[in-house]
């Protein structure tokens, strides 16, 4: 079988296994070992155990967990609340003051739980009904709430780029400190946003009461610190990692047990949280192993029997396409597939085609891996049939109806693409931070 249609049976296969409803890491590794058997040859049943032994060997796996758990027990033990009421009693005086700070809980919540379903289950059950109580514009702050979730994936410690790190074969500390400086600058340019808007159209974002922003100083300050104590967590588990003292295995334990010991001493670690972030870090771990493992097996074979080799050639012999135009090719198939699959389907579905053809190309993987995850997070937001989109339906208030979220995204997913745009044409945005780092 020629490679053009190596790679035609096997994407056709995948997506067809997909389209049934099969669990996506069934339907990937079901096809991968099919391909292996029938068309690899003597040895092709070993690929998927070599996979499995090439998981369990993989020791910076070990954060997977770690970060998890550390998640967990943050929101489990309602210390993202206390981020909010710093929030609320700091930022209320400003136009749009609660609107921007939830941005800011977004972001903190991103770098506690490296999940953006968790940063839009936080905020649409904490912020959202407060927001909404105190006259916010409904459209606005709903796109507020998707748009600061998106930062989940990017902040780390992502989950999602640990899985890019495995299929891509990168280093986890380098893609999660190329992800700080894009996330924290796409959360700059939503605020700068937010506060323009507010300052032009008032009524979108209104100021605190005053009897609600007479809060007295001593108050303030509690809630000041309370607020920041996943800041504290989280730099206590990042200043070591960043100047080398610790490894990034070491960076994760030692986040996860500071969250556990901050529970405690909060008086919050009670046995129902204990057992709940326990049961949910177990789950989650083992989705995201069955998912790396399919995805190992079927970009080995897929790679393997030289399908890589016919898509390389189709793009750059063929069709005399340029490496940018590939590219720019490559991230609108990410925003078309982001309309009915989610980041992980994708990232498992396309890595083994892409990822191989981003190297043969000249780019860098590091800085490939941030693009990724921008551009899928735009196409979550994206209509008809955006993830993020239905998933808000789901969380929302009835009277936030599907019309009001596909509204309320737009001008967030516009400030997304130019965020992409700058990261794209600017590689240092994304590169500087990791080779800072690495470079001492």
């Amino acid at each position: 079988m020629s490679y053009e249609w190596i790679a035609i049976v096997m994407f056709a296969g995948m997506m067809l296994m997909l389209m049934t409803g099969q669990r996506v890491f069934g339907a990937i590794g079901f096809v991968g070992a099919v391909a292996g058997m029938l068309l690899w040859g003597t040895g092709g049943v070993e690929i998927p155990f070599s996979a499995a032994m090439k998981l369990m060997k993989w020791y910076p796996l070990l954060t997977l967990p770690m970060f998890i758990f550390m998640g967990y027990v943050l929101s489990e033990s309602k210390i993202a609340d206390d981020l909010y009421k710093m929030f609320h009693v700091w930022m209320g005086p400003v136009q749009g003051g609660l609107a921007i700070g939830t941005i800011g809980l977004m972001v903190l919540i991103s770098a506690m739980n490296g999940l953006s379903v968790a940063g839009m289950a936080i905020g649409a059950t904490i912020a959202l009904p407060e927001l909404l109580r105190r006259g916010y514009d409904k459209i606005m702050v709903t796109g507020v709430i998707q748009a600061g979730s998106s930062l989940g994936i990017l902040v780390p410690p992502s989950v999602v780029l640990v899985l890019y790190a495995m299929i891509a074969r990168q280093p986890v500390g380098q893609l999660w400190l190329a992800g700080v400086v894009p996330g924290l600058m796409m959360a700059a340019m939503f605020i700068l946003y937010i506060y323009v808007r507010c300052r032009i159209q008032p009524h979108l974002g209104p100021v605190l009461p005053e009897e609600e922003r007479n809060v007295p100083m001593s108050e303030k300050l509690r809630l000041l610190r309370a607020g920041l104590l996943p800041l504290v967590i989280f730099a206590t588990m990042m200043v070591p990692f960043v100047n080398g003292w610790t490894s990034l295995v070491e960076s994760s334990a030692i986040g996860a047990m500071t969250a556990f010991v901050a529970a405690i001493l909060k008086g919050r670690m009670t046995r129902e949280v204990f057992e709940t972030s326990v049961r949910s870090t177990l789950a989650i771990s083992c989705m995201f192993m069955w998912i790396i493992l399919a995805a190992l097996g079927f970009g080995a074979i897929f790679d393997g029997l030289g399908a890589v080799k016919a898509i390389e050639d189709l793009f750059t012999t063929q069709l005399g396409l340029s490496p940018w135009m590939i590219l720019i090719l490559m991230q609108l198939s990410f925003i078309l597939m982001g309309t009915f699959l989610d980041d992980t389907a994708m990232l498992v579905i396309v890595a083994p085609l892409y990822v191989p053809l981003v190297g043969a190309l000249g780019f860098d993987l590091i800085w490939y891996g941030v693009l990724y995850t921008i551009t899928t997070q735009i196409a979550y937001m994206t209509p008809p049939f955006g993830y993020n989109l239905f998933l808000m339906r789901a969380m929302a208030p009835p009277e936030i109806g599907l019309r009001d979220i596909y509204k309320s995204i737009i001008p967030f997913a516009l400030v997304m693409v130019l965020a992409l745009s700058l990261v794209m044409i600017f590689p240092e945005i994304a590169l500087w931070l990791p080779n800072y780092v690495y470079g001492k």
